[in-house]
């Protein structure tokens, strides 16, 4: 077996509050980090470079595409710099990072697994937002006819690089928010492990969110919409595969 390489991925859009510190606090684990600046302002710009002269990676997009073509563009570089792994957290320091290890340790138990973090809330998350990610749960356990993906849109997960690498050869899943759940739709669509971990998630009280509410809806409800039909013409194998995990689930 390989021995696991793993990095920390990490896209910004302009997020120079924020990422020193984020940077700092995963600096404990001694693993290289690589900063995707998916075409952030000057400032942040010029926090990345110093972070960059401190000897972080960094992958420069010349303008903004979104965060699923961010993360695209850093899990490519991440395999031409040799990385078997890729553990992606945000930029705004809302994932704990005490929570981060147990994904660290996926590459030796299971190389080929894809890691999904479950978000624990502490007070700071909206009922608004807290709620509002139920449409697309729902949405996942009808596209995938399970319950394995327990949430799509939580940002701290690790990705085996080669692997995924090839499935978005496949299919881009989308440049923006669209794309953390389609990737994982078509990773389960395709067969790949997945194992389910959970991270404490606080949301800063100054943290920005480049979530814009009309447009990245209808950028996720079309992404639903044609996983469906993807879904309708799989079916067949999609319910074969889970009568053989449980031949009496569908009996029900």
């Amino acid at each position: 077996m390989t021995e696991p390489r793993p990095c920390i991925l990490i896209p910004v859009y302009n997020h120079p509050d924020s990422i020193t510190a984020v940077c700092a606090s995963v600096a404990h684990f001694q693993l290289p980090i690589l900063l995707v600046d998916d075409g952030c302002d000057a400032e942040c710009a010029r926090v990345l470079d110093q972070l960059a002269a401190q000897g972080h990676h960094l992958l420069r997009l010349p303008h903004n595409r979104g965060k699923g073509a961010a993360v695209r563009a850093g899990l490519q570089q991440a395999e031409e710099l040799g990385f078997t792994h890729a553990l992606q957290i945000d930029a705004d320091g809302q994932h704990a990072v005490a929570d981060l290890p147990a994904f660290l340790g996926i590459p030796r138990q299971c190389p080929h697994s894809l890691a999904i973090g479950y978000p624990r809330y502490d007070d700071s998350v909206s009922r608004l937002r807290f709620y509002g990610r139920y449409a697309t749960h729902m949405w996942v356990w009808i596209n995938t006819l399970s319950r394995d993906i327990r949430d799509s849109m939580c940002g701290a997960r690790l990705y085996p690089v080669r692997e995924v690498n090839a499935l978005l050869r496949r299919h881009s899943c989308g440049d923006r928010m669209d794309f953390d759940t389609e990737v994982l739709v078509r990773w389960h669509w395709s067969g790949g492990l997945l194992h389910n971990l959970p991270v404490r998630v606080h949301y800063p009280a100054d943290g920005v969110s480049h979530f814009r509410l009309w447009r990245d809806n209808l950028r996720i409800s079309a992404m639903h919409a044609r996983l469906f039909f993807g879904m309708l013409r799989q079916l067949p194998r999609l319910l074969a595969r889970r009568w053989r995990r449980d031949p009496g689930a569908l009996a029900e």
